[in-house]
């Protein structure tokens, strides 16, 4: 754990779940002074039943308030839906119609936990903030680091590479360096009430995983428009490009001799194009809005490790900055299905240096 060795006042962002709780469990076990806080982010299931997978439900909120009641801690609701929507929402949504495949879980940090949280520290007299994330953080010379956590399966560092050098001095990961199993022991014997709760996995506005729907029930009229294969020859219509993602396989309906995938999308055109899964591979891709951790600026090419999606390995590449806001990525061995909308995310062995979104 990052923390002082003296007594602090932290804000712990308790989502119900059982991570959140351990944080904040964790921090008094160690004797600092804690208060929760839930975000209500939108207007989603009001209960969840046993099984549920999503956040922000009534149920949540009741379990983090129990959780809270039982380390003798304040607890407070923040209602967040304004921001969430025009945030995280809208911008879902936006990225989907121009055809690239966002990551709202990262936005949602980015501007919402670690952005609104933070800057309210001093209205609730604290001077950190903490989270249920597994990550890690350290200093390097004169700056903070962004260290993967010690639980490789569960590591979160990849969504968390937005922080700024500010953010990460005022943040705690008190997870980072115990297993998931290890959590789930300390909740059980402790009695929490979410000891077996489930992780959530959904994107928590979309609980049933359907993006298209969710699009189309936010008012988008769809058309129809064509699948195409990389020479331009029609192969079929599809009922809105925005249904389909870069390198998927499953729904696309069209019947062919050899496995067929989405290599690209053409939102312009409303286009979906296909391809074999031999002709996804690339070995460049570029990234902007760049957040980088290690230093200010790339002075020279540097060979790292790069993450092209939340569920995937670094792979080894050469990355140069080649504008004021932009990092040109050079694979050793060609990258597949790289997705526009996605993060790439650049580390040097345990340590995050950065990253930035795939154009």
């Amino acid at each position: 754990m990052s923390i002082m060795n003296k007594q602090n006042k932290v804000l712990v962002a308790m989502s119900g779940g059982v991570d959140s709780s351990i944080a904040a469990y964790l921090l008094r076990q160690e004797g600092h002074s804690c208060k929760g806080a839930m975000l209500k982010l939108f207007e989603g299931n009001q209960s969840c039943e046993k099984n549920c997978r999503t956040c922000c439900s009534l149920d949540d909120a009741e379990d983090a308030r129990r959780v809270a009641a039982k380390l003798g801690i304040d607890f407070f609701v923040l209602n967040y839906k304004e921001v969430f929507e025009e945030k995280v929402i809208k911008r879902f949504i936006s990225e989907y119609l121009a055809g690239r495949t966002p990551n709202p879980c990262i936005d949602c940090n980015r501007f919402i936990k670690f952005g609104e949280l933070l800057r309210r520290l001093s209205e609730y007299e604290c001077d950190f903030l903490a989270t249920g994330h597994y990550a890690r953080i350290g200093r390097q010379s004169d700056r903070y680091i962004l260290k993967k956590a010690v639980d490789s399966t569960k590591d979160q560092s990849y969504v968390l590479y937005s922080l700024s050098q500010e953010q990460l001095a005022k943040t705690l990961f008190p997870l980072g360096a115990l297993t998931k199993k290890e959590v789930r022991e300390i909740a059980r014997n402790s009695d929490f009430v979410n000891k077996d709760k489930p992780d959530s996995q959904d994107i928590c506005f979309v609980p049933n995983g359907n993006y298209g729907e969710f699009i189309l029930n936010s008012g988008y009229e769809p058309t129809n428009g064509q699948f195409l294969d990389t020479h331009g020859n029609i192969l079929g219509t599809h009922n809105g490009f925005y249904n389909f993602t870069i390198g998927q396989r499953r729904g696309i309906g069209i019947s062919s001799d050899k496995p067929i995938y989405v290599k690209s999308i053409d939102a312009k055109n409303n286009n979906v194009i296909l391809a074999e899964n031999h002709e996804l591979y690339e070995n460049k891709l570029k990234v902007f809005d760049l957040n980088l951790m290690a230093f200010d600026k790339l002075s020279s090419s540097l060979k790292c490790e790069v993450k092209i999606r939340y569920n995937s390995n670094p792979e080894p590449a050469i990355i140069e900055q080649t504008g004021a806001d932009e990092i040109t990525v050079t694979f050793i061995e060609p990258g597949r299905a790289i997705t526009p909308g996605q993060i790439a995310v650049f580390y040097d062995g345990e340590n995050v240096l950065g990253g930035g979104i795939i154009t």
